[in-house]
C-alpha cells in the first residue's frame, strides 16, 4: 500500500495518487471572502495592505512592506503558485488571509 495519508475535517484517507491531492487549496482574503484567483487580484490586496512590487528578478513576482523585513516571492506563472506561496502570505498577513481546502 503506497500513498500519502491526508486528514481532512476529521477524516484520514489514504491518496493513493498524490497528484490528486495536491493543488486543492485556496487562498482566501478574510476582510471579503474573496478567492485570490490571480496575480491582479492578489496584487491588489497585497497593495492596499502597504506592500510594493520590487521589479529586480524577470522570473519572480517579489513585494516588500517598507515597515518590515519581510519579502514575499512567487512564481511568475500562476499555475506555479502553490500552497507554500499561500502560507508564505498568510504568515506575513496576519488577519488578512487564509489557506483553505477546496
Amino acid at each position: 500500500m503506497s500513498g500519502v495519508w491526508v486528514f481532512n475535517n476529521g477524516v484520514v484517507r489514504l491518496v493513493e495518487n498524490p497528484g490528486e491531492w495536491q493543488g486543492r487549496k485556496m487562498l482566501v482574503h478574510l476582510p471579503t471572502n474573496e478567492v485570490i484567483t490571480s496575480y491582479a487580484v492578489l496584487e491588489r490586496k497585497l497593495l492596499a495592505l502597504g506592500w510594493e512590487r520590487y521589479y529586480d528578478d524577470p522570473e519572480l513576482l517579489q513585494y516588500h512592506k517598507r515597515s518590515t523585513v519581510h519579502l514575499i516571492s512567487l512564481p511568475k506563472d500562476f499555475k506555479k503558485f502553490k500552497s507554500i506561496h499561500m502560507y508564505d502570505i498568510v504568515v506575513k498577513n496576519r488577519n488578512e488571509f487564509e489557506v483553505r481546502d477546496m
